[in-house]
């Protein structure tokens, strides 16, 4: 085997190692075997990172059996990138959780409302060090599988994880956790439907032996649109997205992070690995293009509601439906002639948002322990007591609206150079206004940092402080968030290791 194929079997083996031990350990050191499986597994994906830039793509066949009878597992440039987004914003949350649970515990009190909300569950608090780390390495396992079923399996375990990390909040997320599961159900039933049409079809489920022998046909076309269906479902793409906000706003704030900046990124990656490479020789370019619509929907409709929000989390909940929207617009583009700039845009992108939006929703989390509540128009003067919280916030906030120096903004000037190639204006409109709508339901959020606090209402109960390990966390995500400004030439390298003809 390999080097770049022993740091595949780390990059598998560590969360998965992590998360038994988490369980193991109780609560007491759930949070050391969380912590060092996360700095474990992002070494290994760095590893793995450095052998595919050196090497090309890695491969390694499970159990000796090539495809299409056994498993082969694949490291292109598309699936690392996803690995080292993955890596990176996930030991920052997990670095959040640990002070965030543990702050928790220590005071002996509820931490935040959404902690108080589940404190009559104290002891399953712990419980998320190894749900979270058997998310993440169903994360792996899905950017590495290459063939259709074992991608299913991924998603599964994926699925049924960050379900469980919803219903953490205790009784008040039941609702936001089962509507998550029928939905991420129904998402995975289309999804197997499609695959089984394949299987039938063509004796295989590999995606290489799939993209050569699929041919334009009835039950071809079946199986894209049950596919693409289930994977829209699971992604939250607008319309399908009505279970997503109740489900981020209710979550303690490092799982809101993870869902938000982490999870929904592979049904993206999937679609993308659909009409990019396993349908992309089909002449089916309306189907992208659809796809494109329903993102430029997203990125409006997503913005108009996220304006409407009094509340923070619902507010960043619903700005990840307008971000995901920005990934559905690269989709048609990148199958075109403007290929390897939008799908650089697009990756770009889905890192920088990862990035911003785990910093945002951990801000929220300190909002919450310092206020009580995260009532927009009733959080001022965060900006002085909470500066570190507020620097974080407001660096992301850049990132998302697009502004320089920003990894935001050079993935949307990326995209925008695509649309002009391209000759699709609509899309730099859709791009333009969603930038606009961003920045006013951010800037409001984030102006509330320099208003002078008034009287407090009788009754309202406020923390002397919020913690301030948890709040560098927050600021090393958002500053990733900036500095991701430069990886533009990077990742244009990465994404051409492997890439399809």
């Amino acid at each position: 085997m390999t080097s770049g194929g022993a740091w595949m079997i780390a990059v598998l083996a560590v969360p998965l190692a992590a998360a038994v031990a988490a369980l193991l350990a109780g609560r007491r050191g759930a949070a050391a075997a969380g912590l060092l499986g996360s700095v474990l597994g992002t070494a290994a994906v760095l590893g793995l990172a450095a052998a595919v830039l050196t090497d090309g793509m890695q491969r390694v066949i499970v159990g000796g059996w090539a495809a299409p009878l056994g498993i082969e597992l694949r490291a292109d440039g598309l699936s690392t990138a996803m690995l080292l987004m993955t890596a990176v914003v996930g030991a920052g949350i997990a670095l959040y959780a640990w002070r965030y649970f543990g702050a928790s515990h220590a005071a002996g009190t509820p931490h935040t409302p959404e902690a108080a909300a589940g404190a009559a569950n104290d002891r399953q608090e712990w419980l998320f060090w190894p749900v979270w780390l058997l998310a993440w390495g169903a994360l792996n396992a899905l950017y590495l599988s290459g063939d259709l079923f074992n991608l299913y399996v991924t998603l599964e375990l994926l699925g049924l994880a960050a379900v469980a990390l919803v219903a953490l909040a205790g009784a008040g997320a039941a609702a936001a956790a089962l509507r998550y599961l029928l939905l991420a159900l129904l998402g995975s039933m289309l999804y197997i439907l499609g695959v089984e049409l394949l299987y039938a079809a063509h004796q295989t489920l590999d995606l290489q032996q799939l993209r050569e022998r699929v041919q334009p046909s009835l039950s071809v076309g079946l199986a894209a649109a049950l596919m693409t269906a289930g994977l829209l479902v699971k992604t939250a793409v607008f319309p399908l997205h009505f279970w997503l906000p109740p489900a981020h706003g209710s979550a303690p704030a490092p799982v809101s992070a993870a869902l938000s900046a982490l999870v929904v990124k592979a049904g993206f990656y999937l679609l993308a690995r659909l009409w990019l490479d396993l349908f992309g020789a089909l002449p089916w370019q309306a189907v992208p293009t659809l796809l494109g619509a329903l993102g430029a929907g997203a990125v409006l409709w997503g913005g108009v509601q996220a304006l409407r929000q009094p509340r923070l989390k619902p507010m960043i909940a619903y700005s990840t439906v307008a971000q995901l929207g920005y990934l559905m617009i690269a989709l048609p583009l990148a199958g075109g002639a403007a290929a390897g700039g939008a799908l650089t845009a697009a990756v770009l992108l889905a890192a920088s948002h990862a990035a911003a939006k785990a910093a945002m929703f951990l801000c929220a989390g300190s909002l919450l322990a310092a206020y009580g509540h995260d009532r927009i128009d009733a959080l001022a003067g965060f900006g002085a007591r909470l500066p570190l919280t507020a620097t974080a916030f407001a660096l992301a906030a850049l990132s998302l609206v697009g502004l320089p120096p920003t990894g935001g903004f050079v993935g949307k000037y990326l995209l925008v150079e695509s649309a002009v190639r391209a000759g699709a204006w609509v899309t730099v409109a859709v791009v333009l206004a969603g930038s606009l709508l961003a920045a006013m339901y951010l800037f409001h959020a984030l102006s509330r940092a320099f208003v002078e606090p008034g009287e407090l209402p009788p009754g309202a109960w406020v923390a002397p402080s919020a913690p301030t390990a948890p709040q560098f966390a927050s600021l090393a995500l958002a500053l990733l968030a900036v500095a991701l400004a430069l990886a533009g030439a990077p990742l244009g390298a990465l994404l051409a290791v492997g890439a399809a003809p």
